[in-house]
């Protein structure tokens, strides 16, 4: 038994080194390889074809889908995103005119206190002046007043002195006041 193994293996040994031999040739076909070639390539497309194919293309077809989907939800991001930054500009744009509008309004506000102010300073100015004016006229009046009441004095005393007698009365007076009047017009 141990012979007939023996015997087995070294044909199959002899049978697997003619089978690496080879063609002889590159020209030389062996047609029951060719056709057991064609036989697996015929099941395998079967194969392929009848369970694998489906699933790709179902796979293939989702996909396509999802990026379809993926670049219309990108396009409608974009498209808000610049009708967002329209309105920001818009709303930048409205700001600003509104800042510019604050800002002429705060000027003519400022200008107007400050024109108010000067017209009231001249005011307190003119009416400073006004009554320095009258304070001045209504001393120079009471000066005037002094000045004639010691001037009557002094004449009633010199007249007093050339006469020899003393002119006391309210008449004596009198007299003397209405010719300094007639003297000063």
């Amino acid at each position: 038994m141990s012979y007939g193994i023996l015997f087995a293996l070294q044909e199959a040994a002899e049978g697997t080194h003619a089978a690496e031999a080879g063609p002889a040739s590159p020209f030389e076909v062996n047609f029951g390889l060719f056709f057991w070639t064609w036989v697996v390539f015929a099941i395998l497309l079967f194969l392929l074809w009848k369970f694998a194919w489906p699933q790709i293309l179902a796979a293939t077809v989702a996909r396509e889908q999802k990026i379809k989907g993926q670049l219309a939800e990108a396009e409608k991001l974009n498209a808000e995103a610049k009708a967002a930054l329209a309105e920001a500009a818009r709303q930048n744009a409205e700001a600003r005119n509104t800042a510019q509008q604050l800002l002429a309004e705060a000027k003519a506000a400022v200008e107007k206190e400050r024109a108010t102010a000067v017209e009231k300073i001249k005011q307190d100015q003119d009416a400073l002046l006004e009554r320095t004016r009258r304070d001045i006229a209504s001393e120079r009046d009471k000066a005037i007043a002094d000045l004639r009441r010691e001037a009557v004095d002094l004449a009633l005393g010199a007249a007093a002195k050339v006469i020899g007698q003393r002119l006391d009365s309210e008449a004596d007076k009198k007299i003397v006041l209405d010719y300094l009047a007639k003297v000063e017009h």
